[in-house]
């Protein structure tokens, strides 16, 4: 539960109904469900009663309403409070990171970040994951999403953020991948389509090399979402991580191989340097992922 779904909470009691209070929050009537149900799990209360014609906050709602209006008021007084020192804070942050990275995990983060530090100026960049730390390294950048470093580096700092598995996909549609799968997927056969770089191909070659198997290697690609991209078309079998699979607008067509060799997970987190963190506008960041 956070100050979002709080709002949301509010709205909808002020509303009574779905619709309006969707149209207001900028939610489909769907997602508001989804925040109110949320909040009722974390409550453990049922916060409305609601059927097809009305909507009627239960004396549990209405209780929760005055806690809402009060700490959303407590928040708004925070705000206030810490207003002078944080507008001391400004200057550009450039951001490296993935789509996917983009739209899962530096919304809730960057909107936070704006409104408490206005004065600063965000730069985001997308691209292939596996060139974010080069691009920290080679100073083009002051702070991106990677994956952790199989080896530490003495200048960077790592913040984790979430860890992900690798996991092997194929085209939901390609009867010769299905007839590869049903066999058990065999590396040294099905065509491979793979990252040119990174922690997953790495990982990949470490288990080959264990495994003593020579791949068949149909693509290489840079960037998981362009792994996809290749793998829908019938190109292979690919390999990404698993929070990618998960929000591709390609999903439905692609489907995960639960058969399959398991590879180690790996962290995505925030990475910089130890000299970026010296500055206020990154610092305030870093210190926000917290």
């Amino acid at each position: 539960m956070n100050l979002h779904e709080i709002e949301n909470f509010l709205t909808l009691a002020e509303h009574l109904h779905f619709a309006k209070a969707s149209q207001r929050c900028n939610l489909s009537p769907s997602a508001l469900t989804r925040s109110i149900q949320r909040i009722e799990e974390s409550t453990g209360q049922v916060l409305f009663d609601r059927d097809n014609r009305s909507v009627q906050l239960t004396p549990a709602g209405e209780t929760f309403r005055l806690y809402a209006i009060n700490a959303l008021r407590d928040w708004q007084q925070l705000q206030e409070n810490l207003r002078d020192d944080e507008q001391s804070i400004s200057g550009t942050v450039s951001i490296y990171a993935s789509v996917t990275a983009a739209y899962s995990l530096l919304p809730d983060l960057l909107e936070t970040y704006r409104t408490r530090y206005p004065e600063v100026q965000l730069e985001l960049r997308t691209g292939s994951a596996e060139h974010a730390i080069q691009q920290i390294l080679d100073g083009d950048i002051d702070i991106a999403v990677a994956a952790l470093p199989d080896k530490p580096h003495s200048n960077l700092e790592f913040k984790p953020l979430t860890q992900t598995n690798l996991v092997f996909v194929s085209s939901a549609k390609s009867p010769q991948n299905k007839q590869l799968i049903a066999q058990g997927l065999d590396l040294s056969i099905a065509p491979l389509v793979l990252p040119q770089t990174g922690p997953s191909r790495r990982r990949l070659n470490e288990y080959l090399k264990v495994k003593n198997i020579t791949p068949n290697i149909s693509t290489e690609v840079s960037g998981n979402e362009g792994i996809l991209a290749m793998v829908r078309l019938g190109c292979g079998i690919g390999i990404v991580p698993e929070l990618v699979l998960e929000r591709s607008p390609f999903r439905d067509d692609l489907q995960k191989i639960n058969d399959a060799p398991e590879l180690e997970p790996y962290v995505v987190g925030l990475c910089t340097t130890q000299q970026h963190l010296k500055k206020p506008s990154i610092s305030a960041l870093w210190e926000l992922a917290t």
